[in-house]
C-alpha cells in the first residue's frame, strides 16, 4: 500500500525539523533532505498538531498523486478538515490527482491567544502589493519565503537577502512587521521528478499547478499560530473568468485553515490591470515613490528586459504611471523590442500569460496612447494571434522527450541524467534570451 509517514517533529526555537517516510513506490519523489523551515518567531510553544502542518501541506498533494495514505501522530483538527476540502478542489481540478486519506493517532483543537493580528504573503509585486494597499489599514505582517522561487540553496543567498532588505524597508515605511520563512519544501520533495511525471498534465509544474496554494500557506501556521494571526492573505494570480488548473485558487485557498487562523485569497475579483490601477491610485493619493518587484531574473531591482518587467512596465502606463519612476527602465524604445520577443518566441510562456496579455489589450483599447510608439505596439498587439505567441514559445521536443524517459527510468539512472539536462536546459535558456 503507498504511504506517506511523518515519523518526527523536533523543533528548537524558530526552527522546525521532521522526517518523512515514503513507502518504496513513492521514494523516488523524496530527496535524502530532512523536511526543514525556520522562522522568525519562536514556535517552541506551538502544539504539534500545528507544528505537522507545514509539511503536510507539501507531502498530502504527492500522496493524492498516487492515491497514497498519509500518516502522523498529531494533526489540528481544523487543519485535517480543511485538507479534505482540499482534496476535494484538486482532484475535481485535476483528473489525474487520485486521493487518499490522512491517518492521525491524535486530532487536537487548541485555542490560540488571539492578537488581532493579520498577515499578507508578500514579495513586493503587483498582487501582493495590491492586496497590501486593500488591507493596509490593518498593518498586516508581511510574509515573505523562501524555498521556491528562490531557492534554499547557498546560490540563492544573495536573492534572499535583496528580497529581505526590500521587504524590511516597505515594511519600516509602511509600519508593519514581517515575518520571513525560510524552507527546503521543495529541495527534500524530489521537484524535477514530480516534473517529469506530472508536466503532461499540467500547464506549469508541479508546484504552480498543484501544490503552491495549500503548500505556502500551510507553511506559514507555525508562525501564524505562535503570533496569534486571525487572517492570513495571499494575493490572487489570476482573477475571475480564467479557468486555468493552477495551484493557489479561491477553492483552494479559501478552504485552508487551522485552529485561530482562516486564509484568503485576496482581489480575485480584480484583473491584473486593474490592480495596477489601484496601486495606481494608492501611488497618486499616498505614495509616489512606490517601487514593484516582478523581475523573473534578480531581486535586487527590476532587469527591464524580461516578459514580466515588459508587461508590468506596460501595465504602469495603461494606469498612468511612469514606470522608470515604479522600479522599470522603460522608454518608448522598447515596445519594438518588446514585440521582436514576442514573436520570436524568446521566453517560456503560458496560458496564464495569454491572459494577461489579453487583459493588456482589453485596456488598450479603451486607452488613448501617450505616444506614436505606443499606438504602434497596441496596433500590433490588437491584430495579434496571441495563441500563436504562445505556442511560439513551447519548450523544445527534447525537453519533453527527456521528461517521459525520466518517468519510466530507474532512479539511479535519472540521478545522473536530469543535473546534466538542467544544465543544458539553463544555457538554451540564455542562448534564447539573448538573441
Amino acid at each position: 500500500m503507498s504511504s506517506i509517514i511523518i515519523d518526527r517533529i523536533a523543533v528548537d526555537d524558530g526552527t522546525l525539523e521532521c522526517s518523512v517516510r515514503p513507502s518504496p513506490d513513492l521514494e523516488r519523489f523524496f530527496t535524502d533532505e530532512s523536511f526543514r523551515t525556520s522562522y522568525d518567531t519562536s514556535i517552541a510553544d506551538v502544539p504539534e498538531g500545528v507544528l505537522a502542518i507545514p509539511v503536510l501541506a507539501q507531502v498530502c498533494p504527492v500522496a493524492w498523486a498516487n492515491g497514497a495514505d498519509v500518516y502522523v501522530d498529531e494533526v489540528d483538527a481544523t487543519f485535517a478538515r480543511a485538507l479534505e476540502d482540499v482534496k476535494a478542489s484538486l482532484c475535481e481540478m485535476h483528473d489525474f490527482l487520485e486521493g487518499g486519506t490522512l491517518y492521525a493517532r491524535r486530532t487536537i483543537e487548541p485555542e490560540p491567544e488571539p492578537s488581532d493580528e493579520s498577515g499578507l504573503l508578500f514579495t513586493g509585486g503587483v498582487d501582493s502589493t495590491c492586496s497590501y494597499v486593500r488591507h493596509r489599514e490593518e498593518s498586516p505582517a508581511l510574509v515573505s519565503i523562501r524555498g521556491w522561487t528562490i531557492s534554499p540553496d547557498p546560490a540563492d543567498d544573495e536573492k534572499w537577502d535583496a528580497l529581505r532588505t526590500r521587504v524590511a524597508d516597505f515594511a519600516d515605511d509602511h509600519g508593519c512587521e514581517t515575518e520571513f520563512v525560510d524552507s527546503n519544501m521543495l529541495s527534500f520533495l524530489d521537484h524535477p521528478m514530480l516534473l517529469a511525471h506530472y508536466k503532461r498534465y499540467v500547464d506549469g509544474g508541479w508546484y504552480s499547478s498543484v501544490g503552491h496554494g495549500l503548500g505556502l500557506l500551510g507553511l506559514c501556521a507555525p508562525a501564524a499560530y505562535a503570533r496569534g494571526m486571525e487572517d492570513l492573505y495571499v494575493a490572487a494570480t489570476h482573477w475571475e473568468g480564467i479557468d486555468l488548473e493552477w495551484g493557489s485558487r479561491p477553492d483552494i485557498d479559501e478552504h485552508v485553515r487551522w485552529a485561530g487562523t482562516r486564509c484568503h485569497h485576496d482581489a480575485y475579483e480584480l484583473t491584473r490591470q486593474e490592480r495596477l490601477d489601484v496601486i495606481a491610485d494608492y501611488v497618486r493619493s499616498e505614495d509616489p515613490t512606490l517601487q514593484l518587484q516582478t523581475c523573473n531574473d534578480q531581486m535586487a531591482g527590476n532587469c527591464g528586459e524580461c516578459e514580466k518587467c515588459y508587461r508590468t512596465a506596460v501595465g504602469l502606463r495603461l494606469s498612468g504611471l511612469e514606470p522608470a519612476e515604479h522600479g522599470y527602465p522603460f522608454s518608448d524604445a522598447d515596445y519594438p523590442r518588446l514585440r521582436r520577443s514576442l514573436e520570436r518566441g524568446d521566453w517560456v510562456l503560458g496560458q496564464d500569460e495569454r491572459y494577461m496579455w489579453a487583459d493588456i489589450r482589453d485596456r488598450a483599447r479603451r486607452t488613448e496612447p501617450a505616444t506614436p510608439a505606443e499606438r504602434t505596439f497596441f496596433e500590433w498587439l490588437e491584430a495579434a494571434d496571441l495563441d500563436e505567441l504562445i505556442s511560439a514559445s513551447a519548450p523544445p521536443l527534447s525537453h519533453r522527450l527527456l521528461r517521459a524517459g525520466a518517468r519510466n527510468a530507474p532512479t539511479t539512472v535519472y540521478n545522473v541524467a536530469y543535473p546534466a539536462w538542467i544544465t543544458a536546459k539553463a544555457g538554451l535558456r540564455r542562448v534564447r534570451s539573448d538573441r
